[in-house]
């Protein structure tokens, strides 16, 4: 290297250089531009050994040489320029001739100063200095730095340090952690250097849970690495809770406080104030960083100017947010380590109350902007927070308090919905039940009007208010249990059913709104369809009656809407409801719910056979969702749009939409897979690809292997049964329409999809013709199934492509094996028949 440079003591200096490559080039120009860089990171990031291997390859910055002063060990700032003399090796002056010993202790006086005698030694030389360590002396290596550069002309300063030196001229450049590559790529040089034959590629998913849950830092990687002597990966990765006493097996050649990763954060927490330390503590209890606004609320008054020195000391990490606030986080190992000294201190429980109370106003106030023209921000804002909204329901659970939860899961059930997150809030939701008692046992209490949300206010809840919470959460939590209802089916569960049938009556004023909305799964699943007709129509009635309930009208008329356009057999016009739906939406502003209304209206439109403004609908409608980031949303309306294409002639189209939706689930189950398998399947079996359409089938049913939804499960059978025979395996369609045909008759599916059951005995009739042994007597059977299914078919109902399809084959075959004048006669006494008793014949 050049003259000079003292050899580093650190052993395998260059291995943990790992993931720095790119960083040298970037520093030698830093330095070509300024003469004071500072490379700036946190404990452990490897500022050091950057530093160093950029000294060495400095070329003609350091053309009269390269040095380096540790100033680890020094205690005193003042003791700095003594330090760096020392590190420099500069030596006095020799002065001889006449007058020299007079010259010679005029000169003697001025250079007992070591910055004179710094400044005389340095002002001749193209030289760099680097000055590593600096945060704890940061005062006295600044003014030694400003001072050296103001009369030093070609020389340049390379610092490391955890805050700025804050000299004029200074440039900064942050030493990141390792990006996840990298860091692999450490943990496999210094794993294999502790046990040869280690490979990272032995257990990958342990192996990356190292690296990001130590942040990337090189040294704690190392220090985990020198683990692996006697550790597997994942007995490591699972320890990690533990970090401080885990890491402990560091170089003995190294500085004691790079031995221990404990060591290295207490070098950094000694060098902070009372207040940066309070605060530091303070930040521990957030999930996934906070803005100002939060940090002064539970970190205090003093929260301003010691987040501003924290950053500066490379213990908090600041970075803009997407909604254009700076965001402030804790790298996890800061985070353990500020944790563990917020217990010593005893203040946990005070800053946990000031973060569930920030949270929970947070969402809160937030809640009501989910309707309406500030819909995205308000989706966005409560996104940005989720993790710290789930710290504070996680600990109002667990203090048990029931408001403050209560509250919480209120103000977070449209958001759920919003973002699919069907299952965090059953989750949630069965988790705040517990907190209280149970407001739908027996005897009935009826509900009382409740004019305003239960979030209108923060807690306490009293009253009438505090019932209605209650029973609120009950509700969302029955509304996410679409796809596990074989739970309601034990009789305690529909006696549960029963009673919150009951308590409710018809045009209450929080059943317009969520969760009372939510009142009519509980009617539905007790099969009272013709009360849930009843329940909207009160509700549309008491929402336009009620001054400041608009968005409340729009909802109801979009349920209302939903419900016509499902059931033909109703009077009424679900395209009209649909229309007036959207228009509120749309003047409210409310992206969500105009994409609702209009998915609605394009139901209708399916349901009256006018499949091309049903696609234009459902167009429409993902363009709105798409504005939300509403994936599950924009799934679910695509998958609608594939199958309104594929009633409309453009197949091509409609089954690449179709397959899109199901490449793009990535394994997860939601609303729009099922539809998307079930639409594909039918018109694969309807083109000829029978076995890819059987496949789809299989991958439904693992997909729903454990969920039991009656009306799925009655989809699916029924989707079997016509995949056998269109495959002429009548035999084994037989044994599916029969397990189907019981499905459609439950009343939920006859509540959801009355028109099922006449498909399902239209493709009986099939089964049925193609089983007759040449004696007619399946045939009969056939034709009477097919007159049945024509009497149970739900008035002004207009079968899509495949249903007339089915009915088109069946017929046909049932004519040509028993005649015109034996068909007829079967079909109308099949007619006469209620369904349990044509579902008997087959």
């Amino acid at each position: 290297g050049p003259r000079g440079w003292p050899r580093c003591p650190l052993p395998a200096r260059l291995t943990s250089f790992v993931g720095r490559e790119g960083d040298i080039e970037a520093i030698h120009g830093d330095l070509a531009g300024a003469r004071l860089v500072t490379l700036l990171g946190p404990g452990g990031a490897g500022k050091t050994r950057l530093s160093q291997e950029a000294a060495e390859s400095a070329g003609d910055i350091a053309r009269d040489g390269v040095w380096l002063a540790e100033l680890a060990p020094v205690a005193d700032p003042d003791a700095v320029p003594q330090a760096v003399l020392t590190a420099v090796g500069a030596r006095e002056t020799v002065l001889y001739g006449a007058g020299a010993e007079e010259m010679r202790a005029a000169v003697a006086e001025r250079l007992d100063d070591p910055v004179e005698r710094l400044a005389e030694h340095c002002a001749r030389r193209r030289m760099l200095i680097v000055l590593d360590n600096c945060e704890h002396v940061v005062e006295g290596a600044a003014h030694l730095v400003e001072e050296l550069l103001k009369r030093c002309p070609e020389l340049t300063v390379l610092a490391t340090s955890r805050e700025p030196l804050g000299v004029p001229g200074e440039l900064l450049r942050p030493v990141e952690p390792l990006p996840e590559p990298a860091a692999l790529r450490l943990l496999a040089e210094r794993g294999a250097a502790a046990r040869p034959g280690f490979r990272v590629d032995d257990d990958p998913e342990a192996c990356a849970e190292i690296c990001r849950r130590l942040d990337g830092l090189p040294l704690a990687i190392e220090l985990a690495a020198a683990r692996l002597r006697m550790l597997t990966p994942r007995q490591i990765a699972d320890r990690l809770d533990d970090r401080f006493r885990l890491l402990t097996s560091g170089s003995r050649t190294v500085l004691p406080r790079q031995q221990t990763l404990r060591a290295v954060v207490d070098w950094s927490w000694d060098l902070l104030d009372e207040d940066e330390r309070e605060v530091l503590c303070h930040l521990s209890v957030f999930a996934r960083g906070c803005d100002l606004a939060a940090a002064e609320a539970v970190c205090g008054p003093a929260a301003l100017d010691a987040l501003g020195s924290l950053v500066d000391k490379s213990l908090v990490v600041a970075a803009p947010a997407p909604d254009g606030r700076m965001r402030y986080r804790l790298l996890e190992t800061v985070a353990e380590y500020a944790a563990a000294r917020l217990d010593e201190s005893g203040s946990r429980p005070r800053a946990e109350r000031a973060h569930l109370t920030y949270y929970r106003e947070l969402a809160r106030t937030n809640e009501p902007s989910l309707r309406g023209r500030g819909q995205r921000a308000a989706i966005d804002r409560l996104q940005l927070e989720y993790e710290n909204l789930r710290t504070a329901l996680r600990r109002a659970v667990a203090e048990r308090d029931e408001q403050e939860a209560l509250c919480l899961v209120h103000s977070l059930v449209t958001y759920w919905q919003m973002r699919d997150l069907r299952i965090e809030a059953r989750g949630w939701c069965r988790e705040v039940m517990s907190l209280g008692p149970d407001p739908f046992t027996e005897p009935v209490r009826p509900a009382a009007p409740v004019w305003t949300p239960c979030t209108d206010a923060p807690p306490p809840m009293t009253g009438e208010v505090l019932v209605e919470a209650r029973r609120g959460v009950h509700l969302a939590h029955l509304a996410c249990m679409e796809t596990e209802l074989d739970a309601w089916q034990t009789p305690a569960a529909q006696a549960k059913l029963r009673a919150i049938a009951d308590t409710y009556t018809p045009g209450l004023p929080q059943t317009c709104r969520s969760p009372g909305l939510l009142w009519f799964y509980a009617v539905m699943l007790t099969g009272d369809m013709e009360r849930i007709r009843v329940i909207v129509d009160a509700n549309i009635r008491t929402a336009r009656e009620t001054p400041g309930y608009e968005w409340e009208l729009a909802v109801c008329l979009q349920m209302r809407a939903n419900l016509l356009a499902n059931r033909s057999d109703w009077a009424g016009d679900a395209t009209r409801d649909a229309d007036e739906s959207l228009e509120i939406f749309r003047r409210l502003g409310d992206a969500w719910g105009t994409a609702e209304a209009l998915s609605a209206r394009a139901e209708a439109h399916e349901r009256m056979g006018a499949h091309g403004r049903a696609a234009a609908d459902y167009e429409a409608a993902m363009v709105y969702a798409e504005r939300l980031d509403a994936r599950s949303q924009s799934a679910v309306l695509q998958a609608r749009l594939g199958s309104a294409l594929l009633e409309a002639g453009q197949q091509e189209r409609g089954e690449r939409l179709l397959r899109d939706v199901i490449d793009r689930a990535d394994g997860a189950v939601s609303e729009a897979l099922p539809a998307a398998r079930l639409f594909l399947c039918g018109h694969l079996a309807m083109t000829g690809r029978t076995a890819e359409g059987r496949e789809q089938l299989r991958l439904l049913r693992e997909e729903f292997g454990l969920a039991h939804f009656v009306v799925f499960d009655a989809m699916i059978l029924g989707a079997q049964a016509w995949l056998d025979v269109v495959e002429s395996r009548y035999e084994e369609a037989l044994v599916a329409i029969r397990k189907a045909l019981r499905q459609a008759n439950d009343p939920l599916s006859t509540a959801i999809a009355p028109h099922l059951r006449s498909f399902y005995l239209t493709i009986a009739a099939i089964a049925l013709d193609g089983t007759d042994t040449g004696d007619g007597a399946r045939a009969r059977t056939a034709a009477r199934c097919l007159g049945a299914a024509e009497a149970h078919l739900p008035p002004r109902h207009i079968s899509p492509r495949l249903e007339a399809e089915c009915r088109e084959r069946a017929s046909a075959g049932a004519r040509a094996a028993l005649g015109e004048e034996a068909y007829t006669a079967a079909y109308a006494e099949g007619g006469g028949l209620s369904y349990e008793a044509a579902a008997a014949l087959v």
